[in-house]
């Protein structure tokens, strides 16, 4: 990576452990997308229910050559991330799994599908059928 990342906490204590956690699985994602230009990391704990205790929700912005992936990561929709280890772990894996499918793009390894013709009458690929009023005339 070229640029330093920008790490941002919203109500959420940083600290050197958290902080070495995250540089860390950074410099992974180095190895799937090797021109990432830019990261961006935003940590916060939106705020504290009763029942279902405080879910973290961590955003991963990265700037690649041609395009901006963004990774987003919702309390709502996974219970475990009360846990900011999980919910960080979750949140890596969703930007790798963004820059292979970037990077794979970029290749020209995408399948591309074979374009089928549009049914006709010309083709044999039985076109529409005549009403009747067409047939007489």
């Amino acid at each position: 990576m070229k640029l330093n990342p920008q790490i941002t906490y919203r109500d959420v204590r940083s600290t050197a452990a958290l902080d070495r956690s995250i540089r860390a699985s950074i410099k992974r994602l180095d190895r799937y997308h090797p021109k990432i230009l830019g990261c961006r990391i935003a940590v916060e704990a939106p705020h504290r229910s009763q029942r279902k205790g405080r879910p973290y929700r961590v955003r991963i912005d990265l700037t690649v050559p041609g395009k901006e992936l963004v990774v987003g990561h919702h309390p709502q929709l996974s219970p475990e991330h009360q846990d900011l280890s999980v919910a960080l772990r979750d949140a890596f894996r969703a930007a790798r799994r963004e820059l292979q499918d970037h990077a794979r793009t970029r290749r020209g390894e995408v399948k591309r599908h074979r374009r089928l013709p549009l049914p006709s009458a010309k083709n044999g690929i039985g076109g529409r059928r005549r009403t009747a009023i067409e047939r007489r005339v």
